[in-house]
């Protein structure tokens, strides 16, 4: 079975939350060729003996060529023209450094997507991720060590109590080793009810043990070395980890993260918002050429000229919606001015209270008087400017940074708005919840990457929703007067 795998993870977590409520849950993983991709390590241990000894035999090796399991690297040497003479010394100083502290430490890279399943699961209630590897002893202190450097930008750890490795020596009874820690772990009061696993021969063995199928068998169908053993019946294969298929709805997201609605500012995407279950609505505030009106605009008549039969979308409109429907209200400013002014009028006129407002704007748009003005009339709403332009600093020279952002908070300004899009976002947010500041993440441009902001538990993340896997159809803010469109296919629904 190959498709949807991750689905079929789900399903099994769901069934045994069900049938074992109150109990202690755990998925188990491998490590090597299904946590750590290792042909990163191959790579970089060929290059360096390229650099070491001054030869170029692996100057033309690329990451997409590297199709062998690591404990057969030998077979990448015939296929690069590598003289016969020296591929036994080229072997043997492969196998010498490619379990070096320095090489777990700096050559070993996850798989894309498999920390923020981990991240998923340790959020769960009574739910814990476990290891289980081949590696001996001997490389624990190096194998947390190097996982947790690589879990720090998820917020993902792996602790020492939940780590099972080889008491043997290197390759000595792999498969026998995963059904040991099986039980090492059922033994500790876990429920083991998933084990993730690239090696086929593992996983047979590991049926054989469990002949009730109480736990859900998954091949990490990456490299593997025993490609001639067959999976065992009712293994499921697939080779990305992607939320998307493993979080059935935002209902299963964390409660205490707010999701916005982004540009809500047409009729189209206020009835597929209010369709939805999320709370707040953005939308994007402007005054119309004469001034009379607030309407919903994304870009100013600079940026997209006014077309001749524009028709407008009015602010009013949408707070009268959201009053009725009992939902929420992001409003963001694109002037200052006579414009706070009229929003807060309306907002006053419909007695929108503080808990269903939030506002946001540059703080060149509204400057110091205009948030201390909005903090004044509501001060117990969400007030909100991006902070894209400090990213730099805040890596640079925090302490700076940090002095910024206490001044901004004291013009009333009680959040922080970070692209996901910005280089560095993960460092970003780890500083900013270091200084307990709330963030919220905007620009997320898919359903899969959605997710991965939402597992950082930033107070919010506004998205256009425009995720079909789930049913939602938002069609962004109108931005260059561009709108998202669907078509329905056999396949489901694909963007136009």
């Amino acid at each position: 079975m190959t498709a949807k795998w991750m689905r079929a993870l789900s399903a099994q977590f769901e069934r045994v939350c069900q049938a074992y409520p109150g109990e202690r849950l755990m998925l188990l993983l491998d490590i090597d060729g299904t946590i750590i991709d290792m042909r990163h390590m191959i790579l970089a241990v060929l290059y360096a003996y390229d650099r070491t000894h001054a030869t170029s035999y692996f100057e033309r090796l690329q990451f997409a060529d590297i199709n062998v399991h690591e404990n057969q690297v030998d077979a990448l040497f015939t296929e690069l023209n590598v003289p016969a003479e020296a591929q036994a010394d080229i072997l043997a100083w492969y196998l010498e450094q490619r379990w070096t502290p320095e090489a777990i430490r700096e050559m070993h890279h996850p798989f894309r997507g498999v920390l923020d399943v981990v991240r998923w699961f340790q959020l769960q209630t009574n739910t814990t991720v476990g290891l289980v590897t081949g590696r001996p002893e001997t490389l624990r202190e190096n194998t947390l060590r190097s996982l947790n450097r690589l879990g720090k930008p998820y917020r993902v750890q792996f602790v020492d109590d939940l780590l099972y490795m080889n008491p043997g020596k290197w390759e000595e009874k792999v498969p026998d080793i995963k059904v040991a820690g099986i039980n090492h772990f059922r033994e500790a009061g876990y429920h083991v009810f998933a084990f993730i696993d690239n090696e086929p021969a593992n996983l047979k063995t590991l049926a054989t043990a469990d002949p009730e199928r109480d736990v859900l068998l998954l091949h990490a169908n990456t490299v593997f070395e025993s490609k001639r053993t067959r999976l065992p019946r009712g293994t499921v294969r697939g080779k990305e980890y992607r939320l998307a298929e493993l979080i059935p709805d935002e209902k299963a997201l964390p409660a205490h993260v707010q999701l916005a609605w982004h540009g809500v500012n047409d009729k189209a995407n206020l009835r597929q918002f209010l369709a939805s279950d999320v709370r707040w609505a953005e939308v994007d505030a402007m005054l119309e050429p004469t001034c009379r009106w607030v309407i919903l605009r994304h870009d100013s008549f600079a940026a997209t000229l006014l077309e001749t039969n524009e028709q407008w979308f009015m602010l009013a409109d949408v707070l009268d919606k959201i009053t009725a429907f009992g939902r929420a209200i992001k409003i963001d400013f694109k002037a200052g001015g006579m414009l706070l002014d009229r929003v807060l009028e309306m907002v006053a006129e419909r007695e929108l209270t503080d808990d269903r407002l939030w506002f946001n704007a540059n703080i060149e748009i509204l400057m110091e008087s205009g948030f201390k003005h909005l903090c004044l009339r509501h001060p117990e709403a969400i007030i909100q400017c991006p902070i894209d332009f400090l990213a730099p600093l805040i890596v640079a020279a925090p302490e700076q940074a940090h002095r910024t952002l206490q001044m901004l908070n004291d013009w009333g300004i009680n959040r922080f708005s970070i692209s996901w899009e910005r280089p560095n976002l993960r460092e970003l947010f780890d500083q900013m919840d270091l200084w307990n500041y709330q963030v919220n993440i905007y620009g997320v441009p898919d359903l899969e990457t959605f997710l991965q902001a939402v597992l950082l538990l930033p107070r919010s993340v506004t998205s256009d929703f425009n995720f079909p896997q789930w049913h939602y159809y938002g069609h962004g803010s109108g931005k260059g007067g561009v709108h998202l469109a669907y078509r329905q296919t056999k396949k489901g629904d694909q963007y136009l």
